[in-house]
């Protein structure tokens, strides 16, 4: 046995049905993180949250990709748009936008910018929906 071993042991995490870490409460009631990782006291470093966004940025663009297959054949504003709103949204839920998804696709870039307003979500996010439909719009 070595000591990483008797700690993830000794400590435990959790993951969800999808095999995920996700946070938890210890045996003193602090939400943690992995195996025994105080999230609450003593939280993650600069480097640890920019890995963890890093990876959340790949794979927004990875759902993107899944959903619009020519992503990477509209302009770099319009990439960053449409994977800003998968990060934002996460990929189930920008499916739900199937007109927009339509006009992305027929790029008429007008129409998808009107969709993305015409949603709760642009409600909801505000100044970053405005930002996000005039990238779209505008290319």
């Amino acid at each position: 046995m070595t000591l990483e071993s008797d700690l993830k042991r000794h400590e435990g995490t959790k993951k969800n049905s999808a095999g995920r870490y996700i946070l938890y409460r210890c045996s003193r009631g602090k939400l943690t993180c992995g195996w025994g990782r105080n999230a609450e006291d003593k939280g993650f470093s600069k480097d640890e949250v920019e890995l963890m966004f890093k990876n959340d940025i790949q794979e927004a663009g990875e759902g993107a990709m899944s959903i619009f297959p020519h992503l990477y054949t509209y302009t770099t504003n319009r990439q960053n748009a449409l994977i800003d709103m998968c990060f934002n949204l996460g990929k189930t839920r920008l499916l739900k936008f199937k007109k927009m998804i339509g006009a992305v696709k027929a790029e008429d870039w007008k129409e998808a910018a009107a969709q993305a307003k015409d949603s709760d979500w642009h409600t909801q996010v505000g100044a970053r929906a405005i930002e996000i439909e005039k990238l779209l719009e505008e290319g």
